[in-house]
């Protein structure tokens, strides 16, 4: 900053003369000339502090005190016109002092803005010393220099966004020069400060928000351009840069006017300075101003949607600069825009190309230009936005930044599966391009070869999720031409191979993803190889290769369970079963290492089980597995492995109805064996449920049980070996936990068939401990059930009438309480009844032998009153007539022993019996013509020489 100095010699010497000591003996100095003294102290303090160092913040107010104490004295008479040069000197070195401060600031380091503030606060009162001394005698025009100071001081003060401060030194310094005549002014720089007076003064108005001011000082500056092009240009700046301002803001449209208003004075403005400027140098500055001016009118224009305006003003600014016209960089921008937004693509095309042979235009505009273009015209603008970037390739220094914007544009959202598919191709073209991947080699731009790479990767990522695998692999192919071949960027292609390798999986190509898998492990072996491996395994149907690579994946060093049970999904998703039950059989053995696992237990298991049933013949295998979640719930809690509350309820009812459809399924295919096992855990998984709940599967548990025994003994009849002790002892635990549930429950809760199941069931495993005492007791409390039918009891009467488990006091119980049941029916089947009649007539004669002869006539009598009313052949005459040729033939022994009464009564019962059966008239007819003859010869001492025949 230039310094001031003040007066000539004659004045300096009065000057000095007043810087004297006061003389003892003379009178006291006045206050005015003390307080101009201690002002003079002040600022010999300030021109010996060492510049470049922060002023003391006392400093400037201490001097403002000082000259506010000074001020309260004025006005000072004409006649002291020596003290106001005293002061007008003093300002001059105060504000010389900051010139230095100012300049040492620039030159060494910025200072503090605290510090800098302080520089400012003493020239401002540099500026207010001067104007109290500003009518000195012998001072060329001191009012203009006084508002200079005044003018200067503002300036800084609106540096610092002090606005109010520096809006009060410019209105000091205007009242200043209001005092003059202008017209009287001729100093050229003097009435360039009174232009720049009134623009600082308006642009601090600006500032804080007195747009009204701001414009009307404007309006006022016309008159005070004194005919200098000079000026003229500076009052059109002025109006551009309030346009700039307002069209900066974005506002809505309503700013648009305003803004062309300021522009068009500024216009207005440079035509006039046109006309009277004198030199080349003057009209090629306002010539550009103008141009400047135009193009923002046209971007006020496009910003407004007045497209066909922005193109006249192109066109002008095309035209009238001369032969060489105006070729600025942002014309074509401005008229591809205003042609894109008429629709007219073909024109908005032709300016784009024309950029390319345009060395002027600078790389950001070009971008920017392409941007636009293809934003607006979408992916019909994929081949023109290629060759005008392949063309800016070859005319100039692209900047891999350049270079990012473009390819980023062009990849864009896309518009669909083919706009995606359609930029992608053009983008792999672009970027394999040798001198797109040359721009991005060097280590200077790593950070857009990275940028680059993720471009590329994200566009390869969006056409994968699209399913376009073919798109995508291009993509990420394309992406591994940024990523540097050193050691840092191992794991980087690694990564990318196995991308591709997923692509290719996509596409069926396996050999392909094979050999990029391959290429990837080399890199950076770990379990996503593994697992891509075993993905590949899986397509190609190769089971045994996909059940290997489950091996190795468990063997990876970053391997966890979590891939196991992906690898299961997979299995599932191929039909893979038997590779889907390897993975989750791995899978159950982490369950006990102490790693987190991404499922439960019995969800892993539940679906095993699952998987093996949608397959034949491996009944055993979700036996194994069942077995597996009993024993795990019974070492883990019912809670603990199946869930709490109604979810592990749920999961627990699944096992147990599993266990029972497959119990079903197997009984049906005559699989006992598996049956019972299965049969068997269905009561096991109730029973680790709660009372009550267990309570309301009695019905299911007790069925289990009956049927797990009846299974058992299916199994030994099918095999023909016999049950182990071990077995039937646990058939008999069995079997007492069923009769404990079947006594608790009530009547029609449970089918008498199941009942009646159990009541053979048990007969039999008792017979098999000899235990004839429970066979006994076991029927007969299943006699006096409700559930209890004669046929029932028939079955089991004839079960233990026969066999190796015979019993004939429980065969004799149950036929007898059978026969009672059918004779108390309203028609009752004498099938049945001749059927029991006979086993019971044999059980006796076996069971009682001659002992007991009595009880087994009984027997012949109780079928004859049986018959007694009978229609004919309402009981079955074949066994009518075995009754009566078996009791006449009894009756044989006793003629032979000669037991005459014995013999008699059974001739008796067979006669009576065959006059009853239709058929037999003849053998009626025989054994009455013996019995007469019989009678005769009673007393015959021969007895032994007449017996009865026996009858055929």
């Amino acid at each position: 900053m230039i310094k001031y100095t003040a007066t000539g010699n004659s004045l300096l010497e009065q000057f000095e003369v007043l810087l004297l000591p006061p003389h003892p003996t003379r009178n006291p100095l006045p206050k005015s000339t003390i307080n101009s003294s201690q002002i003079q102290s002040k600022i010999k303090q300030t021109e010996s502090h060492p510049p470049g160092t922060p002023l003391p913040d006392s400093l400037p107010s201490e001097l403002r005190q000082l000259l506010t104490n000074l001020t309260q004295l004025a006005p000072f008479p004409a006649a002291n016109n020596s003290l106001k040069l005293h002061l007008w000197k003093l300002s001059y070195r105060l504000w010389n002092a900051c010139v230095d401060f100012s300049n040492a600031a620039a030159i060494r380091s910025p200072s503090s803005n605290r510090s800098s503030q302080n520089v400012t606060k003493l020239r401002h009162v540099a500026a207010d010393m001067l104007s109290l001394a500003v009518d000195v005698v012998g001072v060329h025009s001191p009012a203009i220099k006084s508002a200079s100071f005044y003018y200067k001081t503002g300036l800084a003060w609106h540096d610092h966004k002090i606005f109010d401060l520096a809006s009060t030194c410019f209105e000091r310094a205007t009242d200043l020069l209001s005092k003059l005549d202008v017209s009287k002014i001729l100093d050229a720089e003097e009435r360039k400060l009174l232009l720049d007076l009134n623009l600082a003064r308006s642009r601090t108005a600006w500032e804080i928000s007195d747009k009204n001011l701001a414009l009307t000082l404007l309006n006022r500056s016309k008159t005070l351009l004194f005919g200098s092009s000079a000026h003229f240009i500076a009052l059109a700046n002025q109006f551009l840069a309030f346009a700039k301002a307002v069209l900066s803001r974005n506002e809505n449209n309503g700013s648009f006017n305003d803004v062309l208003k300021l522009l068009n004075e500024a216009l207005n403005l440079c035509e006039k300075g046109l006309s009277i400027s004198r030199t080349r140098e003057e009209t090629v500055e306002i010539k550009e101003l103008k141009s400047k001016t135009m193009r923002f009118i046209s971007a006020v224009h496009l910003q407004n949607g007045e497209f066909e305006s922005v193109i006249k003003c192109v066109k002008v600014l095309r035209e009238n600069g001369g032969e060489k016209g105006d070729h600025h960089a942002s014309l074509p921008v401005l008229a591809m825009k205003a042609w894109l937004g008429l629709g007219r693509y073909s024109e908005a095309e032709k300016e784009l190309k024309g950029m390319v042979v345009n060395k002027g235009i600078p790389e950001g505009v070009w971008v920017s230009a392409v941007e636009t273009y293809f934003h607006a015209v979408g992916n019909a603008g994929v081949e023109t936005t290629k060759g005008v970037f392949l063309g800016l390739l070859e005319r100039c220094h692209v900047s891999a930044r350049a270079a990012l914007r473009v390819i980023h544009r062009v990849v864009g959202d896309g518009n669909g599966i083919e706009g995606l598919r359609t930029r992608g191709k053009v983008v792999a073209e672009l970027a394999s391009d040798e001198r797109l991947v040359a721009l991005f080699a060097s280590e200077a731009v790593a950070k857009e070869r990275t940028a680059m790479h993720a471009v590329l990767w994200n566009c390869g990522s969006g056409n994968f999720r699209l399913k376009d695998y073919e798109t995508s692999a291009e993509m990420f192919e394309k992406s591994m031409l940024y990523i540097p071949h050193d050691l840092e960027n191992r794991v980087i292609r690694a990564k990318g191979y196995r991308v591709l390798c997923l692509c290719y999986l996509g596409l069926t190509q396996l050999d392909r993803a094979q050999e990029y898998i391959n290429e990837a492990e080399k890199l950076d072996p770990n379990i996503i190889c593994a697992f891509l491996k075993f993905k590949i395994c899986l397509q190609k149907n190769d089971h045994c290769g996909a059940t290997n690579q489950i091996q190795k994946m468990i063997s990876c060093p970053d391997f966890t369970p979590d891939f196991l049970s992906l690898a299961a999904h997979e299995a599932v998703a191929s039909r893979a079963l038997p590779v889907a039950v390897a993975a989750l059989s791995n899978f159950l053995n982490f369950y006990n290492s102490g790693k987190p696992m991404p499922t439960t237990e019995v969800v892993v298991l539940r679906t095993l089980v699952t998987i093996l049933s949608q397959d034949l013949d491996k009944e055993a295998e979700v036996l194994k597995f069942l077995k597996q979640a009993h024993k795990r719930a019974s070492e883990l809690g019912a809670e603990s492995f199946f869930g709490k509350g109604e979810v592990g309820r749920r999961e627990q009812n699944w096992f147990a109805v599993t266990s029972w459809n497959f119990g079903a399924k197997c009984g049906k295919e005559k699989n006992y064996e598996l049956c019972a096992e299965f049969l068997r855990l269905v009561s096991g998984f109730y029973s680790l449920m709660g009372v009550g709940q267990m309570e309301e599967n009695n019905v299911t548990i007790c069925k289990s049980l009956i049927m797990t025994v009846s299974a058992m003994i299916a199994s030994e009849n099918q095999n023909t070996t016999p049950l182990p002790d071990a077995e039937v002892k646990h058939a008999v635990e069995l079997l007492e936990r069923a009769g404990k549930i079947l006594t608790s429950l009530s009547v029609g809760n449970i089918e008498g068939d199941i009942h009646f199941i159990y009541v053979l069931n048990a007969y039999d495993m008792h017979g098999r401990l000899n235990n004839l005492e429970s066979q006994h007791h076991i029927v007969k409390n299943f006699a006096g059930t409700k559930t209890c039918s004669p046929q029932y009891l028939l079955q089991i009467g004839l079960n233990a009438s026969q066999g190796p488990r015979f019993n004939a006091e429980v065969a004799t119980f149950a036929l007898s309480e059978c026969l009672s049941g059918f004779l108390s029916s309203p028609s009752p089947n004498y099938q049945d009844v001749a059927l029991i009649v006979r086993r019971l007539i044999a059980i006796a004669s076996i069971h009682k032998g001659n002992t007991d002869d009595d009880a087994v006539l009984s027997m012949y009598k109780q079928a004859y009153r049986i018959m007694v009313g009978l229609k004919e052949g309402e009981y079955p005459t074949e066994e009518g007539k075995w009754l009566a040729m078996t009791a006449w033939n009894r009756a044989a022994i006793p003629v032979r022993m000669g037991e005459i009464n014995v013999a008699k009564k059974w001739m008796n019962a067979g006669l009576e019996l065959a006059r009853k059966v239709a058929g037999m008239e003849t053998y009626q007819a025989y054994m009455e013509d013996y019995v007469a003859e019989f009678e005769k010869k009673f007393h015959t001492q021969i007895a032994g020489e007449i017996q009865p025949q026996q009858v055929q």
